[in-house]
């Protein structure tokens, strides 16, 4: 493993493809879109994530392992603390690069402008833009209004 967030992906996918499975992530720290993913999967049953520095009695550790296998949801209280703040605040959502790109969006510069300005490729700042539009949980649309809904909300932040 690259000691990164493959785990975190791979529970993700593995409760995607069978939402029915009971999964539990141990995680060194939140990761605040797999967690809300994986919470959010399947019937939100049989599912859990906790924190590695957090679980120090086994007896609880069993508990969580057994709970969550027979169907439960056991969630560590930094876990719920950080998820209530993201819902709170949408932005809070987004990486400093995707806040940058968002903020330049926000005085109306074009994907190339954009580029030029943070010396990343075109290729780059639609990807960033993406993620944003992703994180924000702005609905599909057939037009351009996400990337106006995205403003928006930044501008209300």
């Amino acid at each position: 493993p690259g000691f990164t967030d493959e785990g975190l992906r791979a529970a993700v996918s593995l409760r995607a493809a069978d939402p029915r499975l009971p999964v539990l992530v141990l995680s060194q720290y939140v990761e605040q879109t797999y967690a809300s993913e994986l919470l959010d999967s399947g019937d939100g049953t049989g599912v859990g994530y906790l924190l590695k520095d957090r679980v120090g009695d086994v007896e609880e550790f069993v508990d969580a392992l057994y709970g969550v296998a027979s169907g439960g949801t056991v969630v560590d209280p930094e876990v719920v603390r950080q998820l209530l703040r993201r819902r709170r605040d949408p932005l809070g959502r987004l990486s400093p690069r995707e806040r940058e790109v968002l903020a330049l969006m926000a005085e109306g510069r074009s994907n190339a402008a954009i580029a030029r300005s943070l010396v990343i490729s075109e290729a780059a700042v639609g990807k960033h833009i993406g993620s944003i539009l992703t994180k924000l949980d702005l609905p599909p649309a057939e037009d351009d209004h996400r990337r106006v809904l995205a403003v928006v909300t930044y501008l209300r932040g």
